[in-house]
């Protein structure tokens, strides 16, 4: 499996998946910056304490008690990490999210294309608003996962080709008229002018192109 790489998440990070199906028990740890210190030892609490304690044995005994030791692990915050999946009811209101399921459990479906994202305006249980890149606002159920941050390359939309060449380097073909071809190569082709043959808009193959031709065609096939 993989995932879309956000922007500005970088190679060791680590990003957590949270699946609705799986109730939260424990909540998510990460190692603390302080698990791996050693605790201090007697003779080390002795050194350090020799020249602050005065009194008696039982003044240097209490100083020289071990500390507790350090907690291992922290707590951590899902909506601090960019890249982390967890569902809409808990990212809060604001957040710029991509890849986001139209249902639970269906898989990104939203906003995954280059540099795009999509703002949380409202979440409340057990529907989301959200507003797509394309200005539309979705209501969205609100156990559906999505990603913090944007898609990474937002400068995607950007780019110039520059030159022809660029276009076929990236596997797109000219796109030649029917009329200006040969009776031979299209059935648009020929005569004088521009002109069809006083025929519909067909393809190559003699086929009917027209949105309407498509739309209608299969109608009203496999009902019981």
């Amino acid at each position: 499996t993989y995932i879309l790489a956000s922007h500005q998440l970088e190679a060791g990070k680590m990003v957590m998946n949270c699946d609705w199906s799986k109730p939260e028990t424990s909540g998510f740890f990460r190692p603390a910056q302080n698990a791996l210190r050693k605790p201090l030892g007697f003779q080390d609490l002795v050194t350090a304490n020799q020249g602050r304690v005065e009194g008696g044995s039982k003044q240097l005994a209490a100083a020289s008690w071990p500390r507790p030791p350090a907690y291992r692990y922290e707590r951590l915050d899902r909506n601090s990490q960019v890249g982390n999946c967890i569902p809409l009811a808990k990212i809060r209101m604001g957040t710029w999210v991509h890849d986001l399921e139209c249902h639970p459990g269906q898989g990104a479906k939203l906003a995954r294309a280059a540099g795009t994202y999509a703002h949380l305006i409202m979440a409340q249980a057990p529907k989301c608003l959200v507003q797509l890149p394309s200005g539309v606002d979705k209501v969205i159920d609100s156990r559906c996962r999505a990603n913090l941050g944007l898609v990474s390359n937002p400068n995607h939309g950007a780019r110039q080709l520059r030159k022809a060449g660029k276009s076929r380097w990236l596997g797109r073909r000219p796109l030649v008229r029917g009329v200006a071809m040969n009776p031979v190569d299209h059935p648009h082709g020929g005569g004088e002018g521009r002109t069809k043959g006083g025929r519909p808009s067909v393809s190559p193959w003699g086929k009917p192109t027209k949105a309407g031709f498509r739309a209608v065609v299969g109608v009203g096939k496999g009902r019981i």
